[in-house]
């Protein structure tokens, strides 16, 4: 006999709001899925909408799944002149880090994990973030739930971010202009 929902774990997965970090998320939703968890994929409003309007509403639908769903925080960006276009990744980087940790944690207490929330949705088990969306670890701890941070990058990337501070720190970055 399946687990009824309540019983399944509870994961919510948080990619960093780009086509190269969502892709692989939500191949790592899907996995998790099919092995009983109940998922929660989290995009940013910007985000949710782009996929909309690109690939049309029922692509954030997941037909015949009810222990899948989509949710939305906002980035705390203005909204752009021009919704299709990429997003200015400074600004999304330092609103992410200052803004989203209050939305996300009503996001969990109010939506998920609330007596307000659909009978059979189970509380959240683990939040499962991009490396840098911080601000959703720290909702994690608040929580008392694990809370796991997961690179999409290729791990040549990876190791420049682990050695970015001694590149700074021997001179080498920033480059200087000549």
């Amino acid at each position: 006999m399946a687990p009824s929902l309540t019983t399944k774990p509870h994961a919510i997965l948080v990619p960093w709001p780009a086509q190269g970090h969502v892709n692989p998320y939500k191949r790592l939703a899907d996995l998790l899925h099919s092995r009983g968890f109940y998922i929660t994929f989290v995009h940013t409003m910007f985000n949710y909408n782009r996929l909309i309007r690109s690939n049309g509403p029922d692509s954030v639908k997941v037909k015949g799944l009810p222990d899948f769903r989509f949710e939305t925080v906002p980035d705390g960006t203005p909204p752009p002149s021009n919704p299709d276009a990429t997003q200015d990744v400074p600004l999304v980087c330092d609103s992410l880090r200052k803004n989203c940790l209050a939305p996300f944690k009503e996001l969990l207490d109010v939506r998920l994990n609330n007596n307000a929330s659909p009978p059979d949705l189970p509380h959240v088990s683990c939040i499962i973030v991009d490396g840098v969306m911080n601000f959703a670890i720290r909702a994690a701890e608040a929580l008392g739930v694990p809370g796991v941070a997961l690179f999409t990058s290729s791990a040549f990337s990876f190791i420049g971010y682990l050695h970015y501070p001694e590149l700074i720190k021997r001179g080498i970055f920033p480059f200087k202009s000549k």
